[in-house]
C-alpha cells in the first residue's frame, strides 16, 4: 500500500470539499486511524507526513505510543472505559467519546493538565451506536462545568452506514445545529468550536456540513485484519 499516495488523494478531495462549501483546508484535521494496522503501517502514515493518529482501545495506543511517540498528536476515537482513563491520558491529545458522568468525573480525576474532548452525539437515534441524544448534550455539558481538567472542544457522531447522500447531510447537520447552540451558551470550559464527524466513505460530504476533524482509517492507511 503506498500511504503517500494515499495522503495525497485525500488531501485533494479536502480541497475539493472545501472549495465547494467556501472553506479552506487549514481548518481540516485530518485523524489517521490506525486501530486496525500495524505499528509498522501506523509509522509509515507519520512519515508520510500525518500528525494525528487515532486509536479506539487503550492497549493499541499504548503500543503504538512506545514506538512512535511524540512524533504524532494522539487521538482516542472509541469508546473509553473509565478504568482505562489511567492509561491513555497522559498521552493523548484528544478524547472523541465523552458520554456520560462517569468518564467525565474519571479524566477529570486522573489527568494532570486540561484535556481536549468532543462529547459524542448519537444523532442517528441507533441503538448500536454509543452517545447522549442531541437533547442531552446541553444539560451534560452544563454538569462537567466544574471539572476544570475538561475543555469541550466540540462535539462527535458516527453518521449511519448509508450510501444515501441526504442521510449523511441530514445527520452532519443536525450536530452543526447543536454545536452552535452549545456555542451561543457561552460556556468558558466549552467553546464547542469542532465538529469530529466524518469516516473513510463520507469525510468529503462532512466537511461540506463543517467538519473540522475527520477520521480516516482505510481510505488512508487500509486494514491489516482482513
Amino acid at each position: 500500500m503506498d500511504i503517500k499516495k494515499n495522503v495525497e488523494t485525500v488531501t485533494e478531495e479536502i480541497e475539493k470539499a472545501c472549495k465547494k462549501s467556501g472553506r479552506v483546508s487549514s481548518e481540516v484535521t485530518v485523524i489517521a486511524v490506525t486501530k486496525y494496522v500495524s505499528t509498522e503501517r501506523a509509522q509509515e502514515a507519520v512519515n508520510a507526513g500525518i500528525i494525528h493518529l487515532g486509536e479506539n482501545r487503550a492497549e493499541g495506543l499504548e503500543s503504538k505510543y512506545e514506538s512512535i511517540g511524540s512524533r504524532a498528536k494522539w487521538h482516542f476515537i472509541g469508546s473509553l472505559q473509565s478504568r482505562k482513563v489511567k492509561q491513555v491520558v497522559d498521552t493523548i491529545t484528544s478524547i472523541h467519546s465523552l458520554d456520560r458522568m462517569s468518564l467525565a468525573k474519571e479524566i477529570h480525576k486522573r489527568a494532570n493538565r486540561k484535556i481536549s474532548c468532543f462529547v459524542q452525539v448519537n444523532v442517528s437515534g441507533e441503538e448500536s451506536k454509543h452517545g447522549l441524544s442531541p437533547e442531552e448534550v446541553i444539560p451534560f455539558i452544563d454538569k462537567i462545568k466544574d471539572y476544570d481538567n475538561i475543555v469541550v472542544e466540540g462535539l462527535m457522531t458516527m453518521a449511519p452506514h448509508t450510501e444515501e447522500e441526504e442521510v449523511l447531510r441530514s445527520t452532519f447537520r443536525q450536530l452543526r445545529q447543536l454545536k452552535e447552540k452549545v456555542e451561543a451558551k457561552g460556556f468558558s470550559h466549552a467553546p464547542c468550536h469542532g465538529l469530529s464527524m466524518g469516516m473513510s466513505n463520507d469525510y468529503q460530504i462532512a466537511i461540506e456540513e463543517g467538519a473540522t476533524h475527520v477520521r480516516i482509517g482505510s481510505k488512508l492507511v487500509g486494514r491489516e485484519d482482513q
